[in-house]
């Protein structure tokens, strides 16, 4: 159960980062790209990455890779991380449906399949108490 948590997890983290976006101008980007140009402009401009659809999918990502190094996944952080990234996802994708743009929309689903399937698992798997 642990492993596959880890996978489930691990899996979460790579289909977030393929999310596709296209803007006016034939502006064009995948999320891993969109985030590298996040972190170069955090690291000039602090202040001018402060918006939530940015700070919180790269929190959940966060999140569910502390969840890697974890001995047991823990359930609370990997549902912090599903939402947090799940809400910019689910943005793509209703952005990719309303627009009728196929790659768009597309590129969300990956990830919406997984977290699908991860908070099924994640029903199943019994509360971690720390006994002292």
């Amino acid at each position: 159960m642990i492993l596959k948590s880890k996978m489930l997890n691990a899996l979460l983290i790579l289909t977030s980062l393929i999310g596709y976006l296209e803007w006016g101008g034939n502006n064009k980007a995948f999320l891993f790209q969109a985030e590298l140009e996040v972190f170069h402009r955090f690291l000039l401009q602090p202040n001018s990455v402060h918006h939530l659809l940015i700070i919180l999918p790269i929190l959940g990502q966060l999140f569910l890779l502390v969840t890697l190094f974890q001995k047991k996944p823990r359930k609370m952080l990997t549902g912090i991380g599903v939402g947090f990234i799940g809400i910019l996802l689910m943005i793509i994708f209703l952005i990719g449906l309303t627009t009728l743009n196929l790659k768009v929309m597309m590129s969300a689903i990956p990830f919406l399949v997984v977290a699908g399937f991860t908070i099924a698992h994640y029903r199943k798997v019994k509360p971690i108490y720390k006994e002292d």
